[in-house]
């Protein structure tokens, strides 16, 4: 296999899409993010990208394999049309980070994308009950709309930068004139965090002007409330719960 190979699955018959990454991160805020717009609003697989710089495994489902890659699904909504990028795995070294990200840009450029918006999760280290949105952007301009969205702009956070594709898809994506933004919910960073990636997802609706529901994610963000409280209860000392009862977290 190659470095990195492209599956064409489809050709998706889009108008002027963005692209909108959510790969595995902090709180699995970004992938939450994809995975519900993709299932929401039932999106098309178009293609998967694979790599020798993913981890050397496949996934099973009902004893099917599917060899590690990242995927992109058409998403077409009343608002803008979208190319969500998403998949289970980031690249294991800087070279398949890199190489990846240039990738994904040149998918999205021969897709019709011309703007990209790569979402993700920062580490608050603490439970939160106000999930507000962190961004980056490229350009000025970028940042004046997403202010005015509600995304908050905190002069050197996230502290250390942003890493991984999201970050590169900015990076390289300046490089290439390719206007890019990063919208970052806050999250501990402790858990699986749907609150936190349907903040992310408000905001993206308010800027891309598309209809969603959230009652999934909602559903998911109780499940995860109840892990918390039983938590907070091991940590107090409380017998209410064992074990057996995180077996799901996660």
């Amino acid at each position: 296999m190659d470095e990195f190979d492209i599956e064409v699955v489809a050709e998706p018959d889009l108008t002027d899409p963005v692209l909108v990454e959510g790969l595995p991160g902090v709180g699995h805020v970004g992938k939450l993010a994809a995975e519900h717009l993709v299932e929401e609003r039932d999106g098309e697989l178009v293609r998967r990208v694979y790599s020798t710089h993913f981890p050397p495994q496949v996934s099973v489902e009902d004893g099917l394999t599917q060899l590690a890659c990242a995927e992109i699904h058409a998403v077409e909504t009343d608002g803008q049309d979208l190319l969500v990028l998403t998949g289970d795995h980031q690249a294991q070294d800087t070279v398949g980070h890199y190489g990846l990200a240039d990738e994904f840009l040149t998918l999205a450029d021969e897709l019709g994308a011309e703007r990209v918006f790569a979402l993700g999760g920062v580490p608050t280290g603490e439970l939160i009950e106000e999930y507000d949105v962190v961004g980056a952007t490229t350009s000025e301009a970028q940042r004046d709309e997403l202010e005015d969205a509600g995304v908050e702009f905190r002069g050197d956070e996230p502290a250390g930068g942003i890493v991984g594709v999201s970050g590169l898809l900015l990076g390289l994506g300046e490089r290439r004139d390719v206007p890019a933004a990063c919208l970052m919910g806050e999250t501990s960073g402790y858990l699986v965090d749907p609150k936190s990636a349907q903040a992310v997802l408000e905001v993206l609706q308010g800027v891309l002007n598309f209809e969603i529901d959230y009652t999934s994610l909602e559903d998911r963000a109780e499940e995860m409330e109840e892990v918390v409280r039983k938590i907070q209860e091991m940590e107090q000392g409380s017998p209410a719960a064992t074990d057996e009862d995180l077996r799901y977290i996660g």
